[in-house]
């Protein structure tokens, strides 16, 4: 099946494309369905020379260790490219990709793109500034692992969903727009579910943790002092 020139229009790499440029693009981008806790694909993996996206859904890009340890590496949502070595690279799966919802993934061929590259050369820069910008975030991570406590880094991961995300005003209280459980935070900080339900025990004065991986926010100062590690553990 293929993509419609309207949910191209959703990926933000293709947002500044002509509508002639999407229509002479949607021939070669096929779509494919994912039901929840489907594998897109599996590090290792040889993928053909395409480009990979997100129309709809929210994707956990994953890595396992020698150990068999899984780290959760970041979540893809809505409009976002993911797989970057199958379109610029040696086209070797660099992780393992899981649909954490009903997902629906777009795969544009090379050749295509190129040539919508060449037609359009802004849209090389909104791939590198989305390089850009998930190399900021894999420093920040990897500075993290290394030289900060672990309650410091589970505020700022809350923090970053909060940004990244957004938030909405309930009965309850200020509520994040996306559902993180115990293990996905765990695994993107490098500590174990024992610890993380620890940590949120500490913080609930800032933020509380719902069955089903909902976070509520009641004091962002708080928060944001944890981030700094300005409290003990």
């Amino acid at each position: 099946m293929l993509a419609t020139v309207e949910q191209l229009q959703q990926l933000w790499i293709l947002q500044n494309l002509s509508s002639e440029n999407l229509h002479q693009l949607q021939p070669y981008a096929e779509l494919r369905r994912f039901q929840k806790d489907e594998m897109v694909m599996i590090e290792g993996d040889i993928l053909p020379a395409s480009l990979f996206a997100l129309i709809e859904g929210k994707l956990q890009i994953q890595k396992t260790a020698t150990t068999g340890k899984e780290t959760v590496v970041r979540m893809i949502r809505s409009g976002e490219m993911f797989a970057a070595p199958a379109m610029f690279g040696d086209r070797v799966a660099p992780a393992t990709v899981v649909s954490q919802t009903v997902s629906v993934v777009v795969r544009i061929d090379q050749a295509a793109i190129l040539e919508a590259i060449r037609e359009t050369p802004d849209m090389a820069l909104r791939i590198l500034e989305t390089f850009n910008q998930r190399l900021q975030h894999l420093h920040e991570t990897v500075h993290g692992l290394i030289s900060e406590r672990a309650i410091a880094r589970l505020a700022r991961l809350i923090l970053y969903h909060a940004r990244e995300e957004g938030t909405t005003k309930q009965q309850q209280g200020e509520v994040l727009n996306v559902q993180l459980s115990y293990y996905q935070m765990a695994r993107m900080i490098g500590i174990t579910y024992e610890e993380g339900i620890r940590l949120l025990k500490k913080m609930e004065a800032a933020v509380t943790y719902r069955r089903g991986g909902t976070i509520i926010f009641h004091d962002w100062e708080l928060l944001e002092s944890f981030a700094k590690a300005e409290n003990l553990e």
